[in-house]
């Protein structure tokens, strides 16, 4: 299948992305592939077209016991969060909603264990082979798993994640830097990598349409990492590095979800082989951009807004940020923050991307593979 030299046809508005998280639907244009092969490119580094993050269709199956517990099912049969009492993750760890947030968290003040070691002891294995990954199946594949989206599995609960969960933060934390209790983390973070590898190997055999993963581990707060990148390089990106490892084996990208002000941890994100990183709006994505946009996937803010301004200014502010974003073998994807997509900015944001991106290949058509 060849693209095409771009085509004002492709300007008209054949649909909108669904809404998500509160953040407003995208202009769906008439594109020349399906947006699955265009998302595709960008991970390539040979992008078709500027993709926003929005553009990946996002599931959590309830397949995953965290999905119930944590109140994120997406998927064929949603599940609505539980208000009224506690909800077990795939270890036992007791989840409970809370409606002010819009999500779960594990009651602090009662830690599962009170250190690594003592996590060792008392930690039951859960085993993903009795979950119904057949009927998972059966529920989603052709109905919310569509053939020409972009599929993404989001998963919750990294390495730290699950270690807070299970220690309390303050635990977990001291657990990392402990030397007493680093061997204990190691032994742990090395069982859990194997679990969560065999449970990506089942989500990977079970839905057909899947093409990457969006794995959560938070790191840091509003103003700073919660460990320093040494740590980090030692207790943690070697698990990490396993998952990116085996993902890729599958054809599978690999990307990090982790909140926090976590410009530092860059350079291991890239060591343990994610493909990409959507900071928050803390984070300066654009220096993250400019610093490492070319050995990870950034996904940039723009950093303006529509207010106030004229559509001429909204295309020009369109046509920068392409300029800037979209380097040759450097390309970026669009931050989740929206504030800018005015219709005017969306329209001149894809054709302009599209027409450079093939300027940038050298060539009149490019070739989906």
């Amino acid at each position: 299948m060849r693209i095409p030299k771009f085509s004002e046809k492709e300007l008209e508005v054949v649909g909108e992305t669904p809404p998500l998280f509160g953040m407003p639907g995208l202009p769906f244009f008439n594109y020349p592939c399906s947006m699955k092969e265009a998302v595709k490119a960008t991970f390539r580094r040979d992008p078709y077209w500027l993709i926003f993050g929005i553009n990946m269709r996002m599931m959590t199956p309830a397949v995953i016991p965290d999905n119930i517990a944590r109140a994120f099912v997406f998927e064929a049969n949603p599940v609505p969060p539980v208000t009224d009492g506690l909800v077990p993750d795939m270890f036992g760890i007791e989840w409970e909603y809370v409606p002010a947030v819009g999500g779960s968290m594990v009651r602090p003040g009662k830690p599962f264990a009170e250190d690594a070691w003592e996590l060792l002891e008392k930690v039951q294995w859960p085993n993903p082979d009795e979950w119904d990954w057949k009927g998972s199946a059966k529920a989603n594949n052709g109905t919310y798993l569509k053939s020409d989206a972009y599929n993404i599995i989001s998963f919750l609960n990294g390495w730290f994640e699950r270690l807070i969960s299970m220690l309390d933060f303050e635990n977990a934390l001291m657990a990392l830097y402990d030397e007493d209790q680093k061997e204990a983390v190691h032994k742990f973070f090395d069982r859990l990598t194997d679990l969560y590898i065999t449970i990506f190997g089942r989500m990977i055999d079970a839905y057909p349409d899947i093409d990457g993963f969006s794995i959560h581990d938070d790191w840091g707060s509003q103003k700073e990492t919660f460990f320093s990148p040494e740590l980090c390089a030692e207790m943690i990106v070697p698990y990490m590095r396993r998952v990116t490892d085996f993902l890729h084996s599958r054809g599978k990208t690999a990307e990090l979800h982790s909140c926090g002000q976590n410009i530092k941890q860059v350079p291991n994100m890239i060591a343990a082989g994610w493909d990409a990183w959507f900071p928050q709006n803390i984070v300066d994505s654009q220096l993250v951009y400019e610093m490492y946009g070319d050995k990870i996937l950034v996904g940039v803010d723009p950093g303006i807004s529509a207010e106030g301004k004229t559509e001429d200014e909204m295309r020009k502010a369109a046509r920068d940020f392409v300029d800037r974003f979209m380097q040759p073998g450097k390309p970026c994807f669009y931050h989740y923050n929206l504030s800018a997509c005015t219709p005017a900015f969306c329209e001149e944001l894809y054709s302009y991307s599209r027409k450079k991106c093939c300027d940038m290949a050298h060539r009149p058509s490019a070739m989906v593979t």
